[in-house]
């Protein structure tokens, strides 16, 4: 196994003041998110080698969860142990999740007519942001006759059969087919660092988040409380791909039992406009629910969606060297991947599309966003924002 020769103990407040930075100034999803990543801890300060931080950045792609976030916890896990998993985790998500929260307040509290305008442009956002999302995964992930079949079979599958359990079984499906009968080549080997759990350690916590998954929904009905913890970890344990793709899983646990559409989507046309991991749009819903106070449903919700990735990144890491030479769970992963492309497609349609364009002005500004963003290369945040002034002037 490679050993990255600079990885030594450092204390868990310079991994914190490192990543609280790039919380504060790391724009445009979990893509973009990565590349911050790289430049700040392979060029800069020379934490990982290229190919050490190569083998996290595919692991995280393996995983479910948000994959920038657990490729930070993993460097902090690297660099500083378990504290310094804490402190990457706290210091990228905090701003976000900061200014989610003071959003879910500021709309329950001045959300009337004098700021209408302003989220049906969010929503308007939402359309493009996820339009754009779905075209770079569907590029880059479904590159052949049989995945583009899977593409377009979930997401025809999902827009009949909405739920979290038909979610969860065309994925499933997926990852079948594409072990079955894709061939992915493998790309030129590379070793982790060396890792600090030991694989006993590894499956304690990969078992803790297969029982979370199990345990949750019964006891959901004690509260509300546990409900909310119960979607949250729910998502952040199933979605694949991070970042867009937690839209529909979410969708599911919060509309209409929690939040309304309006809400959902505004939130997530705000949650486009901020540094930082988009998970934190569960910070916002937490907030948002009128079931539980908004502070304790905002922490609960927050630490929901991202246990699971935490979980799974430093279970998987001891395992990771060796499962990912082996051609069935590299094909495996192709036909999951391609499933996930079907799901974010429909969650395009609904619930960002129905409640997002109201009429001709609405598509036509979604439209002008989308150009914005793709052939103008303008940051998500900017579009955002613009499409809520837009919306707010038109008002």
């Amino acid at each position: 196994m490679h050993t990255c020769s600079t990885l030594y103990p450092m204390p868990a407040l310079e991994v914190f003041l490192v990543f609280l930075r790039l919380g504060l100034t790391s724009f445009g999803g979990p893509v973009a998110h990565l590349g911050y990543y790289r430049a700040e801890l392979v060029v800069r300060r020379k934490w990982f080698t290229e190919a050490g931080y190569a083998d996290l950045v595919a692991l995280a792609q393996f995983l479910p969860g948000p994959a920038s976030s657990q490729v930070g916890m993993a460097a902090g896990l690297l660099r500083a142990g378990w504290p310094g998993m804490l402190a990457a985790w706290v210091g990228f998500t905090l701003p976000s999740a900061a200014l989610m929260f003071a959003f879910a307040l500021g709309l329950s509290r001045w959300g009337g007519d004098e700021t209408a305008g302003a989220l049906a442009g969010l929503k308007v956002a939402a359309v493009a942001v996820v339009a754009q999302a779905v075209a770079g995964l569907w590029g880059s992930l479904v590159t052949d006759r049989l995945r583009a079949i899977l593409a377009l079979g979930v997401a025809a599958a999902l827009l009949l059969l909405p739920g979290a359990g038909a979610q969860v079984a065309a994925l499933l499906v997926c990852a079948l087919i594409g072990w079955r009968f894709l061939r992915v080549k493998a790309a030129a080997e590379r070793g982790l660092p060396a890792v600090p759990v030991s694989r006993r350690m590894g499956a304690a916590l990969l078992l803790t988040c297969g029982a979370g998954l199990l345990l949750l929904p019964l006891l959901a009905p004690l509260g509300p409380g546990w409900t909310l913890l119960d979607a949250t970890f729910r998502a952040g344990a199933l979605v694949f791909g991070g970042g867009h793709v937690v839209l529909p899983l979410l969708e599911t646990g919060f509309v209409p039992a929690f939040v309304s559409h309006e809400t959902f989507v505004a939130g997530y046309g705000a949650a486009n406009a901020v540094p930082g991991p988009l998970f934190t749009f569960a910070t916002f819903l937490g907030a948002a629910q009128t079931v539980a106070s908004p502070l304790l449903g905002a922490l609960i919700s927050t630490l929901g969606i991202f246990l699971p990735g935490a979980l799974l990144m430093a279970g998987a890491l001891p395992f990771w060297s060796a499962l990912s030479a082996r051609p069935a769970a590299r094909n495996a992963l192709a036909g999951l991947n391609a499933g996930v492309v079907g799901l974010l497609l429909a969650a395009l349609y609904n619930p960002v599309f129905t409640s997002g364009i109201g009429g001709p002005r609405d598509l036509a500004l979604a439209l002008l966003a989308y150009a914005a963003l793709s052939a103008g290369r303008l940051p998500a945040w900017a579009v955002v924002l613009g499409c809520a002034l837009v919306g707010w002037a038109a008002l």
